[in-house]
């Protein structure tokens, strides 16, 4: 009895362990994962004929698991060419994107696709599809505005406050949709893409050697990706400037305009006159004449090879202002590289804005932007009656000695041994010093008494001076203390 009460205990132990194994094994193999499934929204339509550029939706869902991304992709068929274009699948987690079909052709099958991929990779079999047509879209169209070409341009090898590198400006249309986004390469390099449309080429971008041939080229993308495949380039020639030389004198003195600038007056500031009196003031000095030069300044190969340019014009113009300002560009060019600048005559400052009417309650500003304002750090200026003589001397200031007007160069009426038209500076701006005022005798006019009519800048590139009265109206020691004075105060003696 015992012996059978013991073997069904056994049996029973037995059975129970069975049992408990075959349910753990049971237990223990997981259900297999199953694939994600794909939806795409109804917009756009299936076969509808559109733009290049469209906005899709989709979702997807997993029933054992989630959702952690999709791929999406397009084909192409050219319909009236009659190929294709596969896009690779692409990847992403959001359900929403802006596509841009390839619609080079008349008309443009497009086959998109999505497909879920879930938390264990699996891949929907079947991914949701959207056939449509697009349009053929047009391609955009480049445009360089600056530089132009064969442009010569200063050139040096590092940037400053002043020269930030070659400025470089470019537009582009799309006519049936919008350019975002613009690429620009030198000589031949990587493309840099810019949503910008102005912008500096540093040196360590252009190939070397600097000074010498260059060419730039700009391209453009649109909104459906379609690249500009022409786009535009220009070639432009850089100098590097050598500041060999110490001291270049610009005359632009117009000797067919008398001094006097009245009817049957004699005598004229003659040029070859004017010529001697500046060797003698800022001499020994190399020399350029406007006039002889075709009514030209000299080119930047030979600008860059001095230190100091000092362009003057001692004739009084009537009708139409001197010539600088037509070719201001160029100095600032100069300038901007660390070439220093004296810049004197009679109605320089007028010439710079010939058509405004200047005079005792009318000072003629200079807005930031400007040659005047930016380089020389004139805010306003001035000018005085052309009749009568008014202007004796110019008192100095800074260490800088008086100056007094050569009355028997204008002797006769209507100045009788004093300057007209004198260019006063009303306002100026920081990092400069007065270093002439207007002065005249106690009877004279007294608006214009005190002003300065000689400024000097200090800057961290070029330094610059500004006399508002011609120097060869002034007495010859006189001017050639002047000359030593202004040349010393910025290093050259």
């Amino acid at each position: 009895m015992k012996l059978l009460t013991k073997l069904l205990g056994f049996l029973l132990i037995a059975g129970f362990a069975v049992l408990t194994y075959r349910c753990e094994r049971a237990t223990s193999v997981a259900n297999p994962n199953s694939p994600p499934n794909t939806t795409l929204a109804n917009i756009p339509v299936e076969n509808d004929t559109l733009f290049a550029l469209q906005t899709l939706h989709w979702d997807g869902e997993d029933d054992d698991g989630f959702i952690a991304r999709f791929e999406y992709r397009y084909t192409t068929r050219h319909l009236l060419r009659g190929d294709s274009v596969i896009q690779d699948w692409q990847n992403t987690t959001a359900t929403s994107l802006t596509i841009a079909f390839e619609s080079s052709d008349t008309l443009n099958y497009q086959i998109f696709q999505v497909r879920a991929i879930d938390n264990n990779g699996a891949v929907d079999p079947t991914p949701a599809e959207r056939k449509i047509y697009t349009v053929q879209t047009r391609l955009p169209q480049t445009q360089i505005l600056a530089p132009v070409q064969n442009q010569r341009a200063f050139v040096i090898d590092h940037t400053t406050d002043w020269w930030q590198g070659i400025k470089l400006s470019f537009t582009a249309q799309d006519l049936d949709g919008e350019v975002v986004e613009y690429g620009w390469m030198v000589d031949g390099g990587d493309t840099t893409w810019t949503k910008d449309t102005t912008l500096y080429i540093t040196p360590d971008k252009l190939s070397l050697p600097l000074a010498g041939p260059h060419t730039i080229g700009v391209t453009s993308r649109d909104n459906t990706n379609l690249l500009d495949p022409v786009g535009d380039a220009v070639t432009i020639n850089l100098v590097a400037p050598a500041f060999a030389r110490d001291i270049l004198i610009i005359d632009e003195t117009n000797e067919n305009n008398l001094a006097f600038a009245f009817p049957g007056v004699t005598g004229q500031a003659r040029d070859d006159s004017v010529d001697n009196f500046y060797q003698q003031v800022f001499g020994p000095a190399d020399t350029w004449d406007f006039f002889k030069r075709n009514n030209a300044p000299p080119p930047r190969d030979t600008l860059g090879q001095y230190r100091l340019v000092i362009w003057h014009a001692d004739d009084r113009p009537t009708t139409t202002g001197h010539a600088l300002p037509l070719h201001i560009d160029l100095i600032m060019d100069y300038m901007n590289v660390g070439g220093d600048f004296i810049m004197s005559g009679w109605r320089m400052l007028k010439s710079f804005d010939w058509e405004q009417n200047w005079g005792q309650n009318n000072p003629h500003s200079f807005p930031e932007g400007t040659f005047i304002h930016d380089y020389l750090h004139i805010n306003a200026a001035n000018e005085t009656p052309s009749a009568p003589g008014d202007f004796t001397f110019g008192e100095g200031f800074s260490g800088f000695s008086d100056v007094q007007v050569d009355a028997s160069k204008i002797a006769e009426f209507p100045y009788f041994g004093k300057l007209t038209s004198i260019n006063i500076i009303t306002d100026w701006g920081g990092f400069t010093k007065v270093i002439y005022a207007y002065q005249n005798e106690l009877t004279g006019l007294t608006w214009p008494r005190g002003n300065p009519v000689g400024l000097q800048y200090f800057g961290t590139s070029f330094d610059a001076v500004i006399l508002g009265f011609p120097v060869y109206f002034i007495q010859k020691d006189n001017a050639i203390t002047l000359g030593q004075e202004v040349l010393q105060s910025m290093g050259y003696r």
